[in-house]
């Protein structure tokens, strides 16, 4: 076997053992495509390496990559993984467009062999730094950090999760126990899709509104999930509204994704230059100034009471314009 060949080999074995917390021999030997003995060859050149590869004997036992002393060579340097940290907690934190998920990803990797000397480094630059962004809600870098490696690992989680007003008498905070499995950025909220194990059906849960966040040891098999972005977007959009509207509008559905947040409306394709809105609100008479503003021509499908509270609108703007 070549050197180019054995290196490519170890650089897989590096990524497969970054992907999740554990693996036996014998999985390792089947993903590589080699034997048991060759697996452990493999580890030690990565030890010598300076990665810090754990091995635990008897059943159930297996290798894991932690944390070391050092950054293993040939990798970053102190000052490089610091900016590097830096740099994916701000994209985590959307300040990055279209970089968040990703950012999670990597900080998730690298947050996993930074050696605590580091990560003290890290936390200090981060926790100096202000950043102007627009408005929204601020999300510990943290909590992202543990629910991107819950979902990673496919761990549970609990926590404490502040109910809003409307839905408890007292608006306080419940425990929660939950299989996450996305997360979900709408610009302005943070949002976690997974399954309730207490309530038995998938949920979305604004990361905001999150306690005490903690990642159990307790793994979990994916089940079959809706798609996250579609069904944070149907939740955050629909769900907690009384009244659910769906106008249909002439003009481009790309157009109006432009002008309608997604966390305030979905848009459906239809035919021949229309599109379908489907947007919540809990007052009829701001559903209907808020469709009026986008400017297309409309057709209100449901709810009928809609249709009343646009007529009501008509009649309005039409004294305040006067005679003539």
């Amino acid at each position: 076997m070549t050197v180019e060949s054995t290196t490519e080999r170890v650089l897989r074995l590096l990524a497969l053992l970054q992907r999740r917390p554990s693996w036996t021999a014998v999985e390792l030997a089947a993903e590589l495509g080699v034997t048991d003995r060759s697996v452990r060859r493999d580890v030690e050149r990565l030890r010598a390496l300076g990665y810090p590869v754990h091995a635990t004997a008897g059943v159930g036992g297996g290798y894991q990559l932690g944390a070391g002393t050092r950054l293993p060579p040939l990798l970053l340097d102190d000052e490089e993984a610091i900016a590097t940290a830096v740099s994916l907690r701000l994209a985590a934190g959307g300040t990055v467009a279209g970089a968040g998920e990703a950012a999670l990803r990597a900080l998730a990797k690298l947050d996993q062999v930074m050696p605590p000397r580091l990560r003290a480094e890290v936390r200090a630059v981060y926790g100096a730094t202000e950043t102007l962004v627009g408005p929204g809600v601020e999300i510990d870098a943290e909590l992202l950090t543990t629910l991107a490696r819950a979902c990673r690992d496919a761990v549970r989680v609990r926590f404490r999760y502040a109910a809003p007003s409307s839905a408890t008498h007292d608006g306080g905070e419940r425990e929660r126990t939950v299989e996450p499995v996305r997360m979900v950025s709408t610009g302005r909220r943070w949002y976690l899709m997974a399954f309730d194990v207490d309530r038995d059906g998938w949920r979305t849960f604004r990361l905001d509104r999150m306690r005490e966040v903690e990642a159990t040891t307790w793994r979990f098999r994916a089940r079959e999930h809706p798609d996250p972005v579609a069904y944070v977007q149907r939740s955050v959009a629909e769900a907690p509204y009384r009244y659910l509207a769906r106008v249909r509008l002439h003009a481009p559905p790309d157009r109006v994704r432009e002008l309608v947040p997604p966390q305030v409306g979905r848009v459906e394709d239809d035919r021949d230059g229309w599109c379908v809105l489907v947007a919540g609100g809990q007052d009829l008479d701001w559903l209907a100034v808020h469709v009026a503003r986008l400017g297309f021509e409309a057709e209100v499908l449901e709810p009928p009471e809609l249709r009343q509270a646009v007529a009501r609108l008509a009649r309005r703007l039409a004294a305040m314009a006067g005679p003539g």
